[in-house]
C-alpha cells in the first residue's frame, strides 16, 4: 500500500505549535490523575465512623486505647510485605482493621472480612465498600446466642475461600472468644486458606495447664462465664503450639502480653525448610493497674 512518502524519506517531524499543544494535554492529563488520587486519598482517609454501639463490643470507646483512624496513612506493625497482598480478615467486626488497611499509603490488593454480627457486616458494607471497592465484607452466618440466635445455624462453618489464597489471615480478638471445638475448626480453616508462605496472626489468652492438675486431656480451655462461655476463653499453652503444629504451621515470632494475663500474640506461617519454630516464653509481664480486653493492636 503506498504510504505517501518517497523511499528512504523519514516523516516530517511535528510542528512546534504541535508539540505545546502536546504538552498542555500531558500537563491537563496529569492534573487530573493528581486531582483524582487526592480526592481518592481524602476518601479513603475520611471514613465514617461505626456507631458507639458496634464500637463498643469491639473494645473501649476511648481513642487513646482503642484509635479508629489513621489521618496519615502509616503502615501497621503486621508484616507488610503480607498485608499488601491478600488479606482475610476473621472477625473483621464493624472494620476496625480494614478502616486502617483501607488510609494506609500502601492498601492490600484485597480484603475480605467476615463477622457472625450481620449489623456490623451490613454497616462495613454500605460505608466502607464503596470507598473502597477492594474490599469485601460478608456474613459468617453461624450461631451464637447473642448476636446470631438462631439455633438452626451451624456452630461453625468453611471460611468462604479457597485453599491457599490468602498472604495474609488475621483473627485479632477471636479466639480469646471461641470455645475449645470452635477454636481447633478455625485454626485448621486459617491453614486452609492461607498461601504457602504466608503470615497468620492471632491473638490468645494463655495459661499452663500443669497448673491445674484437675483438667484432664480433653480439657483445654478456661471460661470466665457459664451463661455465655466465649466472653473470655484461656488456652493451654502447650494446646495451641500442638494446634499448630497439627496444622502444618510453625509459630514464628511471639508478641508476649503488656499485663500478665492480657493477650498474647503469635504470627505463624507455614511449616517449611528455613523456617524455626519460637518457643512460648513465661508471661513475666507486670500486673495491669486497670483490667482492659488488652492488645487492641493494629
Amino acid at each position: 500500500m503506498d504510504s505517501g512518502l518517497l523511499p528512504n524519506s523519514e516523516p516530517a517531524a511535528p510542528a512546534e505549535p504541535e508539540i505545546d499543544a502536546l504538552r498542555a494535554e500531558v500537563d491537563v492529563l496529569r492534573s487530573e490523575v493528581d486531582r483524582l488520587s487526592r480526592e481518592d486519598l481524602r476518601r479513603r482517609r475520611e471514613l465514617p465512623l461505626p456507631p458507639p454501639e458496634m464500637r463498643a463490643l469491639v473494645g473501649p470507646l476511648d481513642p487513646e486505647l482503642v484509635p479508629w483512624d489513621d489521618p496519615v496513612g502509616a503502615p501497621t506493625q503486621y508484616p507488610q510485605e503480607a498485608i499488601q497482598g491478600r488479606v482475610f480478615d476473621f472477625g473483621c467486626g464493624c472494620g476496625r482493621l480494614a478502616r486502617f488497611l483501607i488510609q494506609s499509603d500502601t492498601p492490600p490488593s484485597a480484603y475480605l472480612g467476615i463477622d457472625l454480627h450481620r449489623g456490623m457486616i451490613e454497616w462495613c458494607q454500605q460505608n466502607l465498600t464503596p470507598r473502597a471497592p477492594t474490599f469485601e465484607f460478608r456474613h459468617h452466618d453461624v450461631f451464637d446466642s447473642l448476636f446470631n440466635p438462631d439455633e438452626s445455624k451451624p456452630a461453625v462453618a468453611p471460611f468462604p475461600a479457597r485453599d491457599d489464597s490468602f498472604s495474609f489471615v488475621v483473627a485479632g480478638s477471636v479466639f480469646t472468644h471461641l470455645v475449645e471445638e470452635h477454636a481447633r475448626h478455625y485454626f485448621h480453616e486459617a491453614a486452609r486458606v492461607l498461601s504457602p508462605t504466608g503470615v497468620f496472626f492471632s491473638s490468645w489468652f494463655l495459661f499452663d495447664k500443669a497448673d491445674f492438675p484437675v483438667l484432664g486431656d480433653d480439657r483445654n480451655a478456661l471460661y470466665v462465664s457459664h451463661s455465655y462461655p466465649p466472653t473470655a476463653v484461656a488456652f493451654d499453652r502447650s494446646w495451641v503450639v500442638a494446634r499448630a503444629a497439627e496444622a502444618s504451621l510453625s509459630i514464628f515470632q511471639v508478641e508476649k502480653p503488656i499485663a500478665r494475663g492480657a493477650q498474647w500474640a503469635l504470627l505463624m506461617t507455614p511449616a517449611r525448610e528455613g523456617v524455626e519454630s519460637s518457643e512460648l516464653p513465661p508471661d513475666d509481664a507486670p500486673y495491669a493497674d486497670e483490667r482492659i480486653g488488652a492488645g487492641h493492636r493494629v
